[in-house]
C-alpha cells in the first residue's frame, strides 16, 4: 500500500514517527512536506496529499496539523476525498468501513503518538464494508461532488 503523507509545523514531529511506522510496517509513502517546524499553512500539503489520492498516485492519505479539523477542512476540497478527522480508535475504523473515507486527518495537539499510531493502524488496515447502506451513502455524496462543476 502507498501512503501519501503530509503535515504542516504543529504535525512535523508526528508525521515523521507516522513514517518509521509505514516503514516497518512494509508500506510505502510519499512525504508531501513540510519538510521543517517552521510556521506554514496546512491548507498547502492538505491539497497535495488529496490530490495524489485523487489521482491514484496514492492509495490512502495521511494529514497530521494541530488538531487534524483544519487538514481534513482542505483535504476535502478535493475532488473524490473523503477526509475524516479522527481522535478515537472507533472513528477510524469506522470511517474507513462505513465512509470508504480516504485521507486520514489527525491532531498532534488532541492526541498522543501512540494514540495516533493506533489510528493509522486501525485506518490503513481496516477495509470499506462495502454494504449496500453503505455504498448509497457514498454515492450520493459522490453524485453531489459531481453535479458541482
Amino acid at each position: 500500500m502507498k501512503i501519501a503523507i503530509g503535515s504542516d509545523h504543529a504535525g512535523f514531529a508526528y508525521k515523521e514517527e507516522i513514517k518509521l511506522f509505514l516503514n516497518r510496517n512494509h508500506h510505502e509513502y510519499i512525504d508531501f512536506g513540510t519538510k521543517t517546524i517552521d510556521s506554514t499553512d496546512y491548507p498547502l500539503y492538505a491539497i497535495k496529499v488529496g490530490q495524489a489520492v485523487s489521482n491514484k498516485d496514492a492509495d490512502l492519505g495521511i494529514l497530521i496539523c494541530g488538531t487534524g479539523i483544519g487538514m481534513s477542512i482542505a483535504a476535502n476540497k478535493v475532488k473524490g476525498i473523503r477526509a475524516a478527522a479522527c481522535q478515537t480508535a472507533v472513528c477510524a475504523q469506522a470511517t474507513r468501513e462505513h465512509n470508504n473515507a480516504n485521507v486520514l486527518c489527525v491532531g498532534s495537539r488532541t492526541n498522543t503518538m501512540d494514540e495516533v499510531l493506533e489510528l493509522v493502524e486501525l485506518f490503513i488496515t481496516t477495509p470499506y464494508s462495502n454494504g449496500e447502506r453503505h455504498q448509497k451513502r457514498v454515492e450520493l455524496i459522490k453524485k453531489y461532488e459531481e453535479e458541482q462543476k
